[in-house]
């Protein structure tokens, strides 16, 4: 399948895939959409001194990347990606670039390079496990705080947004955890309510009205 580096309305690449019309991120905005959607609606809502992410769609790594800028707390982030991006299309993303962080780019290269399948300590307060998976296959439970829900769309990819899917989500989290993700689809808001998240449209990141964020909330 072809794929294409695609500029994104804030300046910022991605990935195209034009024969599915679809991006790694936001053609609005990637940086813009990884700080609403993940940073400003999930890492900034979590307290704990010590926070355990799991993205699903580890991708570009522009995510992960803005987490380590952004955190100002002990970071244990794991990565789940099916398939994995080449080293020549990571050296076309142009993050460093727009997010003004030159002396980060051993950071963001360390990130890609590192082995998969073990943890890496990026930083001090910044660890890095990145599993090469298929999110069908996750069995964690009561591991994460955070979740960062960022497959590619319902419409491309309808079986990793059902019941089935956030069930593996839930049982992931633990007590009063979060997941966020730039969807807003009634079937997907639906399918997380289903499993017993308790669900909340918020703004969505810039060319989307809305997105949610799903937390597991103990009854007792």
């Amino acid at each position: 399948m072809k794929r294409e580096i695609l500029i994104t309305s804030d300046g910022s690449t991605t990935i195209n895939l034009p024969e599915l019309n679809e991006q790694y991120h936001s053609k609005n905005g990637s940086i813009k959409e990884s700080y609403h959607v993940f940073i400003e609606s999930g890492l900034r809502q979590i307290e704990a001194d010590k926070v355990a992410v799991l993205e699903i769609g580890f991708g570009t790594g522009l995510n992960c990347f803005i987490t380590y800028l952004e955190a100002k707390k002990e970071i244990d982030y794991f990565g789940v990606e099916a398939y994995p991006v080449t080293p020549e299309e990571v050296a076309k993303m142009n993050f460093i670039a727009v997010l003004q962080a030159d002396d980060k780019q051993d950071v963001f290269n360390k990130m890609h390079t590192n082995s998969w399948e073990k943890k890496h300590q990026i930083s001090e307060t910044f660890s890095l496990t990145k599993r090469k998976q298929f999110i069908e296959d996750i069995k964690d439970k009561n591991t994460f705080d955070l979740i960062y829900f960022d497959a590619f769309g319902a419409r491309v990819q309808p079986q990793l947004w059902t019941v089935e899917i956030f069930q593996k989500m839930f049982d992931s989290l633990k007590e009063n955890g979060i997941l966020v993700t730039y969807s807003a689809k009634g079937s997907v808001r639906r399918a997380m309510q289903e499993v017993g998240f308790t669900v909340e449209r918020l703004p969505g990141p810039p060319g989307k009205r809305e997105m949610l964020r799903a937390r597991k909330i103990s009854l007792q």
